[in-house]
């Protein structure tokens, strides 16, 4: 969130560093989508930050301001022609740049020299004052000079500026990419440097100049002899800022690791590592790559780890219009055929092919699939279609059971072949609460002897209140001196004998039982006889009766 709120101030800085004439003139938004701003910072993508701080600043502009936007990386790898004028530049754009925006999918390489003169052409610059800002992560990757084309830009304009955001860059890599604003009279700022934050707002705010940079402190040097470079697929720009796990292993007689040697951490990682054979593996999540390296004395061996690999992100949705279900159970099989379960949205590498998907909401189970190019990045919202029962459970009606010891059961309402319903979750209590799948079914609720079942349908993202009728009562049971207290039927069936409904150990007992008429038998100890009383109990009332 710091990084993002200095990368906004940055943008109000270049783009404000001179609105009176930028408001004669016009202007054009140059952002990189190359694969490299899927690198996250602070858990957040380079690109999500781009986008939601050019939302904050753009909102803030004049709207007689002729502002346009460009793009490039965002919608082929390895073309360095992938350049796109999304915007031209006119006033009161705010919003379509920031749709604009918010559409780029980062995935090619980095012509930013080629970005900058065509945005320099659109503007007409050899006839009017124009301005370029450039929002880069990276420096140029396709054989340009940026530094030249400054120059020559210059000298043919009228009054010709480019301003250079440098996201997330080295001090080296920054050095590459500054001369596009030192050629042109323009500024370059670093959008992770806190001192840049400080000077941008006080150039842009009080329009003074930026003070003198404190004087470099030089760093020991790291010496490595080891400096790894990974790609999701070929043509991708190198991996940064990705949680990349290496192994090392020594290689067995067929190549395959076999002891292990060390793990190291990071995709920028560099290190000194002994001189020999390995077998090194790459782990972004769950796409892994193996490659066997040689690290020969006073040599710096850079390995190259194509992971074959794409992002995806799944949203696990109960319902159209609803937000993700941070409970959903989202169980992921891998084109490798290993598997794992996320809960609630994700965002994950996998190997190039189909994941196969299954989301759980409750009771509720949908079965998908996704499938990702190496180098591609696919979201994908999971629409699981769930609707929402509420159960209770009633003595009567209006007399709700409050007792925990309620049992609720939802079946599906047709049966198989056996005769036999399919389960689909059960509870205790009141509010008895399950999420399911569209369609029909019963559920089925217990509390003591008393036994009932309700059908009900379910409707995708609907709720639904359910009421079991028990038709129940309670009896209460006093019987002085009594070893054993047996309810049972108050008829007998056509051999004469009378179904049991509960029996106890105890002297006193209430039970809670359908409406109808009932048999108390109470036994005592010794030789003392059995006694029987009759009983009727009414639903919703409690009937008490002594037998002595």
């Amino acid at each position: 969130m710091r990084l993002m709120l200095r990368l906004a101030a940055v943008l109000l800085a270049l783009i404000g560093l001179s609105l009176p004439a930028l408001a004669s003139s016009r202007a054009i938004v140059i952002l990189d989508a190359s694969g490299s701003m899927w690198a996250q910072i602070d858990g957040k993508t380079r690109i999500e930050i781009a986008r939601d701080t050019l939302s904050q600043v753009l909102s803030g502009v004049p709207a007689e301001l002729e502002l346009g936007f460009m793009a490039y990386g965002h919608r082929t790898k390895g073309d360095c022609t992938d350049i796109e004028l999304m915007v031209p530049p006119e006033a009161g754009t705010a919003d379509r740049i920031i749709g604009a925006a918010m559409s780029l999918n980062p995935r090619g390489k980095t012509p930013l020299s080629a970005a900058v003169r065509r945005a320099a052409e659109e503007l007409k610059y050899t006839e009017d004052a124009a301005t370029v800002v450039l929002i880069t992560d990276g420096i140029e990757t396709c054989e340009a000079d940026p530094c030249a084309l400054a120059s020559e830009l210059e000298a043919a304009g009228i009054d010709f500026t480019v301003n250079v955001v440098g996201f997330g860059l080295s001090d080296e890599e920054g050095a590459a990419v500054k001369c596009l604003a030192d050629n042109t009279g323009g500024t370059y700022i670093s959008a992770d440097d806190e001192s840049g934050l400080k000077d941008a707002i006080d150039v842009a705010v009080n329009d003074t100049p930026p003070p003198q940079p404190d004087e470099p402190v030089e760093e020991p040097a790291v010496e490595y002899n080891f400096a790894p470079v990974a790609y999701l697929s070929e043509g991708d720009d190198p991996l940064v800022n990705d949680g990349i796990v290496w192994e090392f292993a020594k290689p067995n007689a067929d190549g395959t690791p076999g002891e292990w040697v060390r793990t190291e951490y990071g995709t920028a990682f560099k290190g000194d590592v002994e001189p020999g054979d390995y077998v090194v593996t790459a782990k972004l999540d769950y796409a892994t790559v193996t490659v066997p390296v040689t690290v020969i004395a006073g040599e710096v061996a850079r390995p190259e780890f194509m992971l074959n690999a794409g992002h995806i992100t799944i949203r696990p949705i109960p319902s159209e219009g609803a937000e993700p279900d941070s409970n959903a159970a989202v169980f992921l099989e891998f084109p490798d055929a290993n598997s794992t379960t996320f809960y609630g949205e994700l965002k994950t590498y996998v190997p190039a092919g189909e994941t196969k998907i299954t989301v759980t909401i409750g009771a509720a189970e949908l079965k998908d699939a996704v499938s990702v190019a190496a180098g591609e990045r696919v979201s994908k919202d999971i629409v699981v279609g769930v609707g929402h029962a509420t159960v209770n459970s009633f003595y009567v009606e209006g007399m709700k059971v409050e007792d925990g010891n309620v049992f609720t059961e939802i079946f599906g309402a047709k049966k198989d072949i056996q005769g036999d319903r399919k389960s689909f979750g059960y509870t205790y209590g009141p509010e008895a609460a399950f999420d399911l799948m569209p369609g029909d079914y019963v559920a089925v609720a217990t509390f003591d002897v008393a036994k009932a079942e309700q059908p009900f349908t379910v409707k995708a993202g609907e709720a639904t209140d359910v009421s079991v009728p028990l038709d129940a009562g309670a009896l209460f049971i006093d019987a002085p001196g009594g070893l054993w207290i047996e309810v049972l039927s108050g008829k007998p069936d056509i051999q004469g004998n009378r179904t049991t409904f509960s029996g106890v150990y105890d002297a006193t007992s209430t039970r809670t039982l359908p409406a109808g008429d009932y048999r108390v038998r109470v036994e005592y100890e010794g030789d003392a006889p059995d006694k029987e009383a009759d009983a009727t109990v009414t639903a919703g009332e409690r009937t008490e009766i002594k037998v002595e």
